[in-house]
Parts: structure tokens; C-alpha cells; sequence
């Protein structure tokens, strides 16, 4: 007895000794992965977040997913695969929540539509786009969002006016289809439409100066999630806006650069450099979701499927996170 008594004094003297913050270091860091399913500009936060170490900073081990498309971003969601989904309020993410995930958005980044309408050599004005083909990244999806608002604001009815919907894929495959002519047009991010401009082909129109309020970029993740890891949530937050005020300050316009040539799969820095003046004049540190943005939404797609007409946006927002780093001043 005697023994075991000194053993245990002898481990508890033990750990008493070990100063904190190497016990603090030896814990493994939470694990987080975020899905984005859009392949743009509209992705370098998370992109420079993760270069420049301001995930590690906040101890967190993130990594980013791109996958294919929301769907298949919202079932790994869903099944736990991965714990945010950096995305739009589109009929995908809000269609998850009508089907029963417990799903609210917790910060917005871009609260506006952006994009570039890129189209073919012969199209001069919207009217132009009827009876054509237009490229989506998949129906209902944000991409898809993004093309139906942009058409609601020109007057064009996708059915009325003959318009037909290929899903193509990603950014880069659908300004490539535009240069071969599979598609005649499409929304795409800042960077490829002006990779197409020097090839010739024109941009219709830049969206994000038709002032559409819409959640364009937004960190989704499960209300269940939120509940059990709270310091997790708020860390990820703390590295975007961080990530955030990094972008925006002019002397890190190389390491920016860099990084999103990188993620974009650009041979030099300076084929981003539209992007990179579109990050640094979208993205906005007061990272509050935007219920007017995502009152449009729904609005649109209750025209599609009236049960979208039950959903409040005032449901599918968490901001208490926000509103915290807001009162500490972090923004």
C-alpha cells in the first residue's frame, strides 16, 4: 500500500511539474475539415487562412476538401465527414435544411452576387442569351443560383426564352467549354473570365455592379455542431477574419497572389491578379450573415418549389459567434 501510495504521489508531483503549455502542446489540436464546392476567387481566404498559418495559430488542424459540387459538400456535412461547408445560400443548402439537416450559417463574406458573365464571340447584350446554352456547375446549385438572378434581373425566363442548362463542372471547365464552343455562356469568378478576355471572349457584365443582395459566400455548418464545439467554431472564425485583414492589406499582395495562383492552378501570381482585386474588394471583416441576402434566395426558389416558401431566413443564421469577436473589437 505503502508503494502504491508513493507512486501515485510521485505521478501526481509529475504532472504538477510539467509546465502548462507543454501539456497544452502535447494535445492533439481539433481536427476540422471544410468542403468548399466552388472552384474560384471567391475560395482564396481559406486558401490564405491555411498558407499563412492562421488556422495553426488558433490550434486547429483544418484542412480544405475541394469537392465536386454542393450535393456531395452537404452529405459529407451530413454524415460528419466534415464539419463546415463554405458555400451560398443556394436551393442545395437550403434544400438540405428543408429535408431535415440541422444546418444555419454562422458567417457571411460576400454578401452581394459577384461573378463575371463570360460568353461567346456573337453575344452582345442579355436579350442575346435566348435560345442559347449556359453553363452551371449543377442545378440548383450556387452557380446555378447565381445565373437566375442574374436573369431575373435582365428580364430573362429561362423556359419562356428558350435558355438550356448544361452542367459542366467547375469554373475552369466551363470558361474552357465557352472557348470551344460547347456552351455560350456562363457566371464564372474573376480570374477565368479574364483569362477569356484575352483570348477574345467577351464578359457580358461584371453582377457584383447590378447590386443583387445575396449570401454569396457563407460558413455553414450543424446547429449540433455548434452546441458541442464552441471554442472550435469561434477559433475558425477568429483565422478568416485574420485571414480577412491579411488580404486587404497591400503589402501582402505577393503571398496572396501566390496562393491563389496555387489554388486556381495558374502558371504565374500574376494570372490571379483579378482575383485578387476581387477579394480585396469583396470580402468584408464584418463577416455577419446576410438575412436580406438570403431572403432573396428563398424568394427565388419558392418561384421553383413552393415549399422553399417555409423556410425563415431568420432560422438559418447563428450569429452569436459573430457578435462576440464584434464586442471584443476584432472588427
Amino acid at each position: 500500500m505503502k508503494i502504491r501510495s508513493l507512486f501515485c504521489v510521485t505521478v501526481l508531483w509529475l504532472l504538477y511539474s510539467i509546465p502548462v503549455t507543454l501539456l497544452a502542446a502535447s494535445a492533439a489540436p481539433p481536427r476540422v475539415v471544410i468542403t468548399p464546392a466552388s472552384f474560384s476567387d471567391r475560395e482564396g481566404m481559406l486558401v490564405v487562412a491555411h498558407h499563412q498559418g492562421f488556422f495553426r495559430k488558433y490550434n486547429l488542424d483544418a484542412q480544405l476538401v475541394l469537392m465536386p459540387n454542393a450535393p456531395l459538400a452537404l452529405s459529407a456535412l451530413a454524415a460528419g465527414d466534415s464539419q463546415f461547408y463554405y458555400g451560398t445560400t443556394s436551393g442545395t443548402s437550403l434544400g438540405a435544411v428543408l429535408n431535415g439537416l440541422d444546418g444555419v450559417f454562422i458567417a457571411g463574406f460576400i454578401h452581394r452576387l459577384v461573378g463575371a458573365f463570360a460568353v461567346g464571340r456573337d453575344i452582345k447584350t442579355p436579350a442575346d442569351l435566348k435560345g442559347k446554352k449556359i453553363g452551371v456547375a449543377s442545378l440548383g446549385g450556387g452557380n446555378w443560383m447565381f445565373t437566375m438572378l442574374a436573369f431575373e434581373h435582365w428580364g430573362i425566363d429561362p423556359k419562356r426564352d428558350n435558355i438550356t442548362f448544361r452542367i459542366i463542372g467547375d469554373t475552369g471547365v466551363r470558361a474552357q467549354s465557352i472557348a470551344t464552343g460547347v456552351i455560350d455562356g456562363s457566371l464564372l469568378g474573376y480570374t477565368h473570365a479574364a483569362i477569356l478576355r484575352r483570348q477574345g471572349f467577351p464578359t457580358l457584365a461584371d453582377v457584383a455592379e447590378l447590386n443583387i443582395p445575396f449570401q454569396d459566400s457563407g460558413l455553414f455548418t450543424r446547429k449540433s455542431f455548434l452546441v458541442q464545439h464552441p471554442e472550435t467554431v469561434e477559433s475558425v472564425l477568429r483565422a478568416l477574419v485574420e485571414a480577412i485583414a491579411f488580404i486587404q492589406q497591400p503589402d501582402n499582395k505577393t503571398a496572396v497572389l501566390k496562393s491563389l495562383a496555387q489554388w486556381l492552378r495558374l502558371p504565374k501570381p500574376d494570372d490571379a491578379l483579378e482575383g485578387y482585386d476581387f477579394m480585396r474588394k469583396m470580402y468584408t471583416r464584418r463577416i455577419y450573415p446576410n438575412l436580406d441576402g438570403i431572403r432573396n434566395s428563398i424568394r427565388v426558389l419558392t418561384l421553383t418549389n413552393e415549399k422553399f416558401g417555409r423556410l425563415k431566413a431568420e432560422d438559418l443564421v447563428d450569429d452569436r459567434f459573430v457578435r462576440k469577436l464584434e464586442k471584443e473589437g476584432l472588427f
